[in-house]
């Protein structure tokens, strides 16, 4: 940490920015996890490496979007970056279940076919991954697993049987020991109440990575973009709650629950008359993904009842968005979602203590914020 030595602020305005394309309307909204995390318990040096790494996952996205690509690119690259960085609860940063083993899940759903692949059934929407243990990047596996209906025809699907079809694919697997960092096991061995030494032995060593804010993470790591031909895509992976029974599934593979995106045609009087005169139809898009306690999102099925909410009551996404935010409360979930609609207006609530969260709008200049009472910069 001994390079992080200049202030917050100041290290923050060195992070590049990428100049603007085209005025086509496109967002990339992001999270790196919920919980319980404070301002007073972490150290700026903490904070800019978390800021940092934020705006790095939003740039990577935004050069998909800057570049016409399809919002499906742009979430899977943010994705992946967050997934290689050991800061976060996700592939290389991934925690650990109760036997000390990591299990991975992953979704991606989109609001239409991407614009790339005109080939992908409207009716596929979207896949969920879960008991990975392999897969080096999951959001890159469910990305080409999504892209091959013929190989992969199921909504949902777990451990091998989607790794291997992934390598088939030409995606990359791993040894679980890739997985491995130290202060992950740390805190799955504290949380047990179990010694903390000896660290297990692992080829190369394990990895070490700066002081984690967030202490036995329940979160996920998430992206929802809108591309400029109107498509919505929202990409979660996790490596789940920590010390997790073997075997459990969380919501962020289970379609509705932590992830969701929907196009659907306005049926309104207004809007059929509107129709008519223009010879257009009046199309409306949402996407969403969720973090935190993933069992409370499976119970009020969150993600779907946030674009119902929109789609049936007519409710500004951060309305809908909010008032779900709040129910996940009253039942003792803790956890934030990110959403976006069609025309971009972005929802980043949270009921907890903090969010990583960001976001990139056509300008370029990524914004994030950490802790609840943060506004994005």
């Amino acid at each position: 940490m001994s390079s992080f030595i200049a202030t917050e602020k100041s290290l923050l305005d060195s992070v590049p920015r990428i100049s603007r394309f085209h005025d086509s309307p496109y967002v990339l909204v992001i999270h790196g996890g919920a919980g319980t995390m404070s301002k007073e318990g972490s150290t700026p040096e903490q904070r800019f490496a978390y800021r940092t790494a934020l705006s790095q996952a939003l740039i990577s996205g935004y050069e998909v979007l800057r570049a016409g690509g399809d919002a499906m690119d742009a979430v899977v690259a943010a994705v992946t970056v967050m997934e290689d960085n050991p800061l976060f609860n996700s592939a290389k940063g991934a925690v650990f279940n109760v036997e000390g083993k990591n299990e991975l899940e992953t979704s991606m759903m989109l609001s239409k076919p991407p614009a790339s692949h005109p080939e992908i059934p409207p009716s596929r929407r979207g896949l969920g991954l879960t008991l990975l243990t392999r897969a080096k990047n999951p959001s890159q596996l469910v990305r080409a697993l999504y892209l091959s209906p013929s190989l992969a025809p199921h909504a949902f699907l777990s451990g091998a049987t989607a790794e291997n079809i992934g390598h088939l694919l030409g995606e990359t697997l791993v040894d679980s020991s890739y997985f491995f960092t130290e202060q992950r096991w740390r805190e799955h061995r504290r949380g047990l109440g179990l010694p903390e030494e000896p660290l297990p032995h692992h080829e190369g060593g394990s990895t070490h990575i700066p002081s984690l804010i967030d202490q036995l993470p329940t979160g996920t790591v998430g992206a929802v973009a809108l591309d400029i031909h109107g498509c919505i895509a929202a990409l979660t992976s996790t490596g789940g709650r920590t010390n997790k029974l073997v075997g459990r599934v969380g919501d962020t593979p289970v379609m509705g629950s932590g992830f969701w995106a929907e196009e659907w045609t306005e049926t309104g009087v207004l809007q059929r008359i509107w129709r008519t005169i223009t010879r257009t139809s009046v199309k409306k898009a949402v996407g969403i993904s969720g973090t935190g306690d993933g069992d409370y999102f499976i119970r009020q099925a969150a993600a779907a009842t946030i674009a119902h909410r929109v789609r049936y009551l007519n409710e500004p996404i951060s309305e809908a968005c909010r008032h779900v935010v709040d129910e996940l409360l009253e039942d003792g979930g803790i956890g934030g979602v990110i959403a976006l609609d069609d025309k971009g207006n972005v929802a980043m609530p949270l009921n907890c203590p903090g969010m990583y969260r960001g976001v990139i709008r056509t300008d370029g200049i990524p914004k994030t914020a950490i802790f609840k009472d943060e506004e994005l910069s």
